[in-house]
């Protein structure tokens, strides 16, 4: 009841006096590598997009509803003069402490669910598993994560119908959602605190806004104060709460809209961050979120070995990335394929973790208690060897999809700092074998190799700024948990490197947005950040802005924090493909058909693509003009490419180019089919019946921008007529 006290401003939206028509942004496909990344969702990798934002002229609204828009301007602009950005810090310190409130509560729950199911936890950890026999433990270990995917299955049931047909969570929804969460963590699946803490901090920044009908700078600013409010309770770091907000929130918003003003937002993220910061520690006690070993740093001769590792810590962010990707569309095919409802896949991911729990405890989540059995930090605890905690990296890197993947709640900051830290006293263990001591391998005079543990500090920021992509917010977290200096230079060396690793391969990956070789599967939410200013002229603006989408917002959509002022969401989520699907298009029937004339076929409709299709008018696949060229490219060395047919390019390479590539049917809703193509980055996707394969039509991302823009016009003026009558 006190956490639906403490969420209730997040259910106010109160009408505006004036209603602009949002039209939805058009969306572009861009090419230019060099612009700076901003954090998107629904889309799992960088994508470089535009935006389009069209107000509505003084002609279109009438003269009476542009006069009183320029009256509100002219007041708002009396507003400021008179202090009115106090009204936004005070509300940015309210913001802290609600959040701060709702995140104790939110951790008490979770302890509370834990004790409760697991009958207290000892001070060993998860490491007394180990000792305990199998045959006395097995039943609560398996069935205790299973029970909890239960219980979150019917919350997202309920929450599901409670939103539906909302533009966001509704107040018992968000409520449900943060429950969620604590039956998730509270049973030990294996998931973190942190996301759901900064989906807290936003949502209630996003009610406050609501409540004072606040837009662009101000709102944006708020939500950034919630957002890093949440993560400066959840770690008690208020700094990391901050350069959190800052990297993620106020640097992309103020690249991508050159009016945003950055100075004038960071007081109030400091403030709220701090604010949130003392209520957990007034709360939850002044410890930090795990104990910090004994550790120490030999010679400035170990940097390369801390560059080593934070160039293995990118490669295992790399890997958890692409393994959370998979599984998503793992558990989409079983749900398409066996008609299995998704209600039942919480539950299973639960059993398949207390599975894998019986020969690896340490994937259960127990608050950061697994991590300091990692570092050594809590006493009566035998030490992991080498091999065990390299097969840790591994199980938590496929536990941890699996949960997301399966519809439990929670957040990817806990894993990643776990999975750092295997990782680092993995390496730290062999290079101690390889250099140190009396009985090493190799003898190197000027080489001194420090503890595993520093290593192991190290290795988890390295794998949370890899797989977050929050570089600076993770050198200050450990930085701030530490408090030791000599950390800072071997800390930079290794989250650069990990960080350049991950950012690389995602650019890497986006080249190859027309090679999908997995089916068509939705992807994971359909959140998006919106980074317009105030928008109080009756002029029409038409505001551009350039943006990358990282692959964060897939793996931990509760850290994308966004500020959704249209009805883009809501319209995606009511039409289907039919209604913007192209009817008209061009495909080949025959295998044989010659590759000059297919590219006479492109060049006619102005077509990057062709389908191919046999004499039922069955889909075979898709071929575009990228693996024209690649193929000419790289065959006409070895034989006369003008004699080249379809089945050449088909049949070679991949084994079978223009065979696996993603479709949708015309009953799927249109936020499907944008989630398939950011998924399978593809910019088009065949449209099939949806009882055989039969070719129908394509949608391509103009069509979907075209539908829903056509879709909020007519919304606006039906609304618009029946507030006439």
């Amino acid at each position: 009841m006190a956490l639906l006290l403490l969420l209730v401003p997040c259910s106010f939206s109160l009408p505006s006096p004036n209603r602009t028509l949002q039209f939805p942004r058009k969306k572009t496909h861009a090419t230019n590598s060099s612009k700076k990344r901003i954090w998107r969702s629904p889309q799992p990798l960088a994508r470089p997009r535009r935006q389009l934002r069209l107000a509505a002229t003084g002609s279109q609204l009438g003269d009476a509803e542009a006069e009183e828009e320029e009256e509100e301007e002219e007041e708002e602009t009396r507003q400021r003069g008179r202090g009115g950005g106090d009204y936004v810090t005070l509300t940015a310190c309210a913001v802290g402490l609600f959040t701060g409130l709702a995140v104790v509560l939110f951790n008490l729950a979770v302890h509370e669910i834990r004790d409760l199911t697991w009958d207290g936890i000892p001070l060993r950890g998860a490491s007394w598993l180990r000792e305990e026999p199998i045959q006395h433990i097995w039943q609560r270990v398996v069935f205790v994560p299973a029970f909890g995917g239960v219980i979150v299955a019917i919350l997202n049931t309920l929450r599901t119908y409670l939103n539906k047909g909302s533009k966001e969570d509704s107040l018992p929804g968000g409520v449900l959602k943060a429950v969620a969460a604590s039956v998730t963590l509270g049973t030990a699946n294996s998931l973190g605190p942190e996301g759901p803490s900064v989906e807290i901090g936003s949502q209630i920044a996003k009610g406050f806004g609501n409540l004072f009908q606040w837009s662009g700078g101000k709102r944006l600013s708020l939500i950034a104060a919630g957002s890093a409010a949440g993560i400066s309770s959840g770690f008690n770091a208020a700094v990391a709460g901050c350069f959190f907000a800052v990297e993620s929130v106020l640097w992309p918003s103020s690249a991508a809209d050159p009016s945003y003003s950055l100075p004038n937002a960071t007081p109030i993220v400091i403030l709220s961050s701090v604010i949130a910061s003392v209520i957990s520690e007034i709360g939850l006690g002044s410890d930090p979120a795990f104990v910090v070993p004994q550790y120490d740093f030999r010679s400035p001769t170990e940097l390369p070995l801390y560059l080593l590792l934070g160039l293995l810590c990118g490669l295992v962010s790399v890997a958890l990335t692409s393994c959370t990707s998979i599984s998503v569309e793992a558990v989409e095919r079983l749900h398409q394929k066996t008609g299995l409802s998704k209600a039942v896949f919480p539950a299973l991911g639960g059993l398949c973790v207390g599975i894998m729990a019986l020969k690896y405890p340490e994937v259960l989540y127990w608050g950061f208690e697994n991590v300091d059995i990692l570092l050594e930090s809590r006493p009566f605890t035998a030490p992991l060897s080498a091999p065990v905690l390299s097969q840790l990296v591994g199980v938590k890197i496929v536990a941890t999809p699996l949960c997301r993947a399966s519809g439990l709640v929670g957040g990817y900051y806990a894993p990643s700092i776990f999975i750092g830290g295997a990782t680092g006293m993995a390496y730290g263990r062999f290079l101690g074998i390889l250099f140190g001591g009396p009985g090493a391998m190799i003898h190197l005079p000027l080489l001194e190799v420090a503890s595993p543990q520093a290593y192991g500090l190290v290795g988890m920021a390295a794998t949370l700024a890899g797989v977050c992509q929050v570089p600076l917010t993770s050198v200050l977290l450990l930085f701030e948990l530490t408090q030791d200096y000599r950390i800072v230079l071997p800390l930079l060396g290794a989250v650069g490197i990990s960080s350049w690793i991950t950012s690389s391969w995602q650019k890497r990956s986006t080249n190859y947005t027309t090679k999908a070789k997995y089916a068509p599967l939705p992807g994971d939410g359909s959140a998006k950040q919106s980074n317009t200013g105030s928008n109080n002229t009756a002029q029409a603006r038409v505001i551009k802005s350039d943006e990358d989408e990282e692959e964060l917002c897939t793996l931990e959509s509760s850290l994308c924090v966004y500020d959704e002022e249209g009805e883009f969401s809501d319209l995606a989520q009511n039409l289907n493909v039919s209604e913007a699907m192209k009817r008209s298009y061009e495909s080949v029937v025959s295998m044989e058909t010659p590759i000059v004339q297919l590219l006479n076929v492109m060049m006619k409709e102005k077509q990057p693509f062709v389908m191919i299709t046999n004499n039922d008018n069955f889909l075979l696949g898709l071929l575009t003009l990228d693996d024209v060229l690649e193929f000419i490219a790289a065959a006409r060395q070895s034989r006369e490419t003008s004699k080249l047919v379809v089945r050449d390019i088909c049949i070679s390479g991949d084994g079978g180019r223009c065979r696996a590539w993603p479709y949708v049917t015309p009953d799927m809703r249109l936020v499907e089919a944008q989630n398939i193509m950011n998924s399978h980055r593809v910019d088009y996707i065949p449209v099939v019946s949806s009882h055989e394969l039969s070719l129908v039509g394509y949608i391509d991302r103009e069509s979907i921008s075209t539908a829903l823009r056509a879709s909020a016009a007519k919304e606006f003026l039906s609304s618009s007529l029946t507030g006439k009558t």
